[in-house]
C-alpha cells in the first residue's frame, strides 16, 4: 500500500505505535546511564547484622563507597569489619530508641565531614509475631511498628538535611508483603506504611535533588523469613491463649497453621539474593533511579498479581493456603494447598 492509500485511521495507528516504540528504546538508554565518581561518596545502610543489609554493605564497600552500616549489636558490626575495607565503618543502632537513632546520626554527620550523604538504604525486618489478629495485644504490633515504620521514618527524617546537601538518594527496601497483607500482625501493616512514606516522600523530595526508591522483593533465606523463629513465637502465642479463643480455633487449626506457615517458608523463599542486590545496585548509581523496583520471582508475580486480583479471588487463594478454625461458619471448608 503506498503512502497516498494511507487512511488516517491507518497514519494514526502506525503514529502511535512508533511513538511507544520510540518511548521504550528512549527508556532503555536512559536506565543505562550512571553516575560518575562514585568513589568516596557515603553510603549509610540500616539492617547490616546479616542478611540483604549485610551483603549490600561488602559490596558497596568493594565498589568504593565509604559505607556506614548500621547493625543492631556489636558482634555484628565486628563481623562485618572484618570481612570489609578499614572504610567501611559501623554503628550501633536500635531503631526503637530514639537516642541510639540520635546518636547514629551524629554518627554519620561526623563521618560525611560536610559533604552530604550521597544513599540512604533502610533496611529493617523484624518479623514476628506473625499470627492471626486476636491471638496478638497491641504490644505485639507496637514491637513490630516502632522498628520497621517509626524507626525507619525517625532515621529518614533526621538524615534529610544531609541528603539534601549531597542530592542523594533513599532507598527502602519493603518486604512483597507491602504488596498484599495476609497474615496477621504489625508486619503488612509497616511495609503498606512505608510504601505511602516513601510515595510523599518521593514527590517532595524531587524539589531539592533527592530520589527516593522503592525496592518491593520477594522472600529470600537471607532476608527476614526464619521458620523456627516464626514457629517459637506461635507457640508462645498459642500457650498465651485464653481457653475462650483456643478452644474457638482447636488443636487441629494450630497444627496445619505452623504446617502452611512451614509450606510457604520452604516453597516461596529463594536463595539467590542477587537480584535484590542488582536492584540495590541499580537504584544507588544510575543517574535515573526508578520509582520502583520488584525483585523475587514470588514478587513479580505471585504476590503482584494477588494484590491486583479481584477481592473474591484473592481472598479464595488465601483461604486455601491456611486452615480453618474450629468454629469457623464458613459454610465451605478450607482446602490447604501448597503455595
Amino acid at each position: 500500500m503506498s503512502p497516498q492509500n494511507l487512511s488516517f485511521s491507518d497514519s494514526l495507528h502506525i503514529a502511535i505505535l512508533a511513538s511507544i516504540f520510540s518511548l521504550i528504546i528512549y527508556w532503555l538508554i536512559r536506565d543505562r546511564y550512571r553516575v560518575r565518581n562514585l568513589s568516596g561518596k557515603h553510603v549509610f545502610i540500616t539492617g547490616c547484622d546479616t542478611g540483604l543489609g549485610n551483603s549490600l554493605a561488602k559490596w558497596l564497600d568493594r565498589r568504593g563507597f565509604c559505607v556506614i552500616a548500621a547493625c543492631a549489636t556489636e558482634k555484628g558490626g565486628q563481623e562485618l569489619q572484618s570481612c570489609s575495607s578499614p572504610s567501611l565503618k559501623t554503628v550501633n543502632l536500635n531503631l526503637a530508641d530514639s537516642n541510639s537513632i540520635a546518636r547514629a546520626v551524629g554518627f554519620v554527620t561526623e563521618e560525611t565531614a560536610g559533604k552530604g550523604l550521597f544513599g540512604l538504604v533502610c533496611n529493617a525486618e523484624g518479623t514476628a509475631p506473625v499470627a492471626p489478629t486476636d491471638w496478638l495485644r497491641i504490644e505485639d504490633f507496637h514491637s513490630v511498628l516502632d522498628v520497621n515504620l517509626l524507626g525507619l521514618i525517625e532515621i529518614t527524617l533526621k538524615l534529610l538535611s544531609l541528603l539534601k546537601k549531597a542530592e542523594g538518594r533513599v532507598v527502602n527496601l519493603i518486604n512483597a508483603k507491602g504488596l498484599m497483607a495476609f497474615v496477621g500482625g504489625g508486619y503488612s501493616l509497616s511495609k503498606w506504611g512505608m510504601e505511602a512514606f516513601s510515595d510523599t516522600l518521593r514527590i517532595e523530595m524531587q524539589h531539592f535533588g533527592v530520589k527516593v526508591s522503592i525496592l518491593e522483593h520477594g522472600f529470600f533465606k537471607a532476608g527476614i523469613v526464619n521458620s523456627d523463629i516464626i514457629e517459637k513465637y506461635l507457640f508462645r502465642l498459642w500457650n498465651g491463649l485464653t481457653p475462650e479463643i483456643r478452644d474457638s480455633y482447636g488443636e487441629k487449626y494450630f497444627v496445619e497453621y505452623i504446617k502452611a506457615q512451614r509450606s510457604s517458608v520452604r516453597r516461596l523463599c529463594d536463595h539467590d539474593i542477587s537480584s535484590v542486590i542488582k536492584c540495590m545496585e541499580h537504584a544507588l548509581i544510575a543517574k535515573y533511579p526508578r520509582t520502583r523496583y520488584r525483585a523475587g520471582w514470588d514478587a513479580k508475580f505471585f504476590w503482584l498479581f494477588l494484590s491486583y486480583a479481584p477481592t473474591c479471588l484473592s481472598d479464595m487463594l488465601l483461604r486455601m493456603m491456611f486452615p480453618a478454625p474450629a468454629d469457623s461458619r464458613r459454610s465451605v471448608p478450607g482446602v490447604l494447598i501448597n503455595v
